[in-house]
């Protein structure tokens, strides 16, 4: 009887010790809770565009090309549009980088938001540059990510939990920007609610008036 209870503590000992050895997945440091696994994050990028130099100017498909990257500039809130032109101090280039310079301008980019710069080019009738920095949000591989949903022995979230779900926001999400700063609250529609304290006021309805229905159908529906 003395022995088998010896070797009763002696296989309660073993297995505790290797519930004490479980890990959770292949992470190297535990989440604070199993949603702070995966955040949403930001990655710089450019949207950029190259046109060729012509000794006559721009193209018609230029400028539209122009006019496309500055609706995306606006859009994007970007604060520097970089004009960059090929070195070599080849006159056309030069021209042309100036012409783009002043097509942006006259379609809304402020002057102070405009930079012409000059780039490396293996030619110096290479191709202008025209773009700015843009903010994407980071879409994680979750194919790549390491799982373990073996036996395991405790409730800590496995490698991959969340990973889904963030992936699927980030590829939604409409302004990358909004992941660093939310955005400013607009003001509130004082002009609406004068009125309704207006009416309340003068002890009138200030809820709308609720149509009613007439043989199965709203009796102010347009015929």
């Amino acid at each position: 009887m003395k022995h088998a209870a010896i070797m009763t503590v002696a296989v309660f000992a073993v297995t505790l010790t290797g519930c004490s050895q479980v890990t959770t997945g292949q992470m190297n440091v535990a989440p604070v809770t199993p949603l702070s696994q995966y955040v949403l994050q930001v990655e710089p990028g450019m949207d950029r565009i190259a046109l060729a130099v012509h000794d006559q100017g721009l193209s018609g498909n230029q400028h539209q090309a122009l006019r496309g990257l500055v609706s995306r500039f606006a859009a994007e809130q970007a604060t520097v549009l970089r004009i960059e032109a090929p070195a070599g101090n080849d006159p056309a280039a030069s021209s042309q980088a100036y012409a783009m310079r002043d097509a942006v301008q006259a379609m809304g980019v402020p002057a102070e938001m405009i930079q012409v710069v000059g780039y490396d080019a293996p030619d110096p009738r290479a191709p202008v540059l025209a773009g700015f920095e843009v903010l994407r949000a980071h879409v994680p591989d979750c194919s790549a990510e390491p799982r373990n949903l073996g036996s395991r022995f405790s409730n800590m979230p496995t490698g991959g939990f969340g990973c889904a779900v963030t992936a699927n926001m980030a590829a939604q999400i409409a302004n990358p920007r909004d992941i660093r700063v939310p955005r400013d609250l607009q003001p509130a529609d004082s002009g609406r609610a004068a009125v309704v304290f207006a009416r309340y006021r003068q002890g009138q309805q200030t809820a709308a008036i609720r149509e009613t229905l007439v043989e199965g159908r709203i009796s102010n529906a347009v015929e």
